[in-house]
């Protein structure tokens, strides 16, 4: 399990020094120390999150866990703006300022945010093998691609003697569609490792929130009215019974794990933390993980997914 941070520093989604005002900096590095603790050490953010600022909290809590920093594996993400045509020197101006912000030298993983470029696959690839050689990341990766696109992206890599270690999309019980679409069996083939985010449907998954009271703020992802949801909430509250007290969000988490993909679900607080640790070291039955695969959801198609969302 990983640990997403697109929550810390950002304002316009998460509320952070806005509407949320239940967390800041001291929860955010309980939230670290306690996800560490619980054996949760791989961080992931992007340029983008809280426009750099989850990647400066970043760098500021490992600056200051001397005992831990060097256990701590960091992804980070590059976005790929139509714009930006010139995509090498764009991309390692962004990778730069991003290791600036994380106080570090290089990164474990380097991501492609999404597949939005007007550049082909082949620039793209040459732009994170410059990176590569440069030392400045060790692994590379993708996020929101299609099988189709990280087929020709992974080919493109190869010829310069790298592999493309991981795909990110939304991957939970409110969107199996990249399993449906063969993408999970896809990266299996080629060895990619499937990073999933919003494994809890931004909170929608966690039994905080019901019909009666919905998530707040912009929550775009997995956005289903709470009355579709409540049924399977309650099916995850009952299955957590059975297996000593899980939570819901700690059962939909394992089954996630038990589909080969590795959640990220974010944290604001000690308690998050410790909630999404809990989903490690125990693993739903073969019959349980059908029946919730009976109750899940394929996902949402409106355009901002067709844009943004191909995998």
């Amino acid at each position: 399990m990983g640990l997403g941070t697109w929550a810390w520093g950002d304002k316009s989604t998460w509320g952070m020094n806005d509407y949320d005002r239940s967390y800041g900096f001291e929860t955010i590095r309980d939230a670290y120390r306690a996800s560490v603790a619980g054996g949760v050490t791989f961080l992931d953010t992007a340029e983008g999150y809280g426009n750099g600022e989850s990647e400066r909290i970043i760098g500021r809590l490992l600056a200051e866990d001397a005992e831990h920093r060097f256990r701590i594996v960091i992804a980070t993400k590059f976005f790929p703006a139509p714009y930006k045509v010139l995509v090498e020197s764009a991309l390692m101006t962004s990778l730069r300022a991003s290791l600036e912000r994380l106080k570090l030298p290089w990164v474990h993983l380097y991501q492609i945010h999404g597949p939005i470029s007007l550049r082909s696959h082949r620039a793209m690839a040459a732009a994170l093998a410059a990176a590569h050689r440069a030392g400045l990341v060790k692994a590379v990766g993708v996020s929101n691609y299609s099988e189709k696109e990280m087929r020709a992206i992974h080919a493109a890599l190869a010829e310069h003697g790298i592999a493309l270690a991981t795909n990110q999309v939304e991957f939970s019980l409110l969107r199996t569609m990249p399993e449906s679409a063969g993408l999970l069996a896809a990266c299996k083939e080629l060895g990619v490792v499937v990073l999933a985010y919003s494994p809890l449907g931004m909170g929608r998954l966690t039994g905080k929130y019901s019909a009666a009271n919905p998530p707040p703020g912009k929550r775009n992802f997995s956005a289903f009215p709470m009355e579709e949801i409540d049924p399977i909430v309650a099916a995850l509250r009952r299955m957590g019974e059975r297996h000593g007290g899980k939570s819901p969000s700690q059962v939909a988490l394992n089954w996630i794990i038990c589909k080969g993909a590795v959640p990220i679900p974010g944290a604001k607080n000690q308690q998050q933390a410790e909630q999404n640790a809990g989903a490690l070291g125990w693993r739903l039955s073969a019959d349980e993980v059908r029946e919730l695969d009976a109750l899940s959801k394929p996902g949402q198609r409106r355009l901002i997914h067709r844009l943004w969302q191909h995998g």
